[in-house]
């Protein structure tokens, strides 16, 4: 039937749809006719369906083109966390982010938790979302986004990088106070917390606290000014348990693995 469907698409009316840049529309237009013809479709409610496919297929690709700009790893979705992963948290609290009321507060997010637990999956699922509702993110490595900005610094463009960084709705620093932070970076974190705070939403990852944070910079008072205004206005998400990535370690097949010695003697045999 779907192959009397397809024959159905005429060379005409395919490239119709290629002039009106509608081409991906003869993907589905077969099976879709094939429904219309079983439910007794009007012409109005078929016109209906198919645009609206294409309406979704053209949202799909901008959401993509979007999360990519934004710095969103495509795999991190809140559909590929793996919900039996051995780890703890609020899902209460996690159902309450993923709404995303807090951008409108604006609030922002602590996603704290030992290394490997999912908290750069679960930041950058946040990051899917908002984009899919449209608003503009951005995700970075702390460690990149500071490198960047002392980039910036050299060829003059750091008003403009922490302008770009300051406006964004949802800003996503992950990976924060890995390492000491110098007195530039101590700098900079400070004035991208002043600028946005309740103004914008910030989520923060990392794998100590907020009070660990203000040993690991440079000058302890901007460190104190800068945690207690991220800090004041965050949701804390707190995830425990074992490391999300030892399920992916590979495995050995011990039943076709062979030894450093019998593979010497082995070769030895075919010498």
């Amino acid at each position: 039937m779907t192959t009397i469907m397809r024959d159905a698409v005429s060379p005409d009316l395919r490239t119709t749809l290629r002039a009106l840049k509608l081409g991906q529309m003869l993907e589905t237009l077969p099976d879709r006719l094939t429904l219309a013809r079983q439910q007794k479709m009007t012409h109005a409610d078929f016109l209906e369906l198919v645009l609206a496919d294409e309406v979704t297929r053209r949202e799909a690709k901008s959401a993509s083109l979007r999360a990519r700009a934004a710095g969103l790893d495509p795999g991190m979705r809140l559909d590929t966390w793996d919900e039996s992963a051995a780890v703890r948290y609020d899902h209460q609290l996690w159902n309450e982010l993923t709404s995303l009321r807090f951008l409108d507060g604006p609030h922002g997010a602590l996603v704290l938790g030992p290394v490997g637990v999912g908290k750069t999956h679960l930041a950058c699922a946040l990051g899917h979302i908002a984009i899919r509702r449209r608003r503009t993110v951005h995700m970075a490595s702390a460690a990149k986004l500071f490198k960047r900005l002392k980039a910036a610094r050299l060829d003059n463009t750091l008003d403009y990088e922490m302008r770009r960084l300051a406006t964004v709705e949802l800003l996503i620093l992950d990976d924060f106070a890995l390492q000491p932070l110098g007195p530039a970076e101590t700098a900079d974190f400070y004035e991208l917390c002043v600028e946005r705070h309740q103004k914008a939403a910030t989520v923060v990852t990392s794998n100590r606290t907020p009070e660990e944070w203000l040993s690991m910079m440079a000058d302890p008072l901007l460190a104190q000014s800068a945690v207690d205004r991220l800090a004041s206005t965050a949701h804390e998400l707190i995830i425990e348990g074992e490391s999300y990535r030892r399920r992916q370690k590979p495995a050995i097949n011990h039943a076709t693995s062979v030894s450093i010695d019998e593979e010497k003697g082995n070769h030895h045999d075919h010498s």
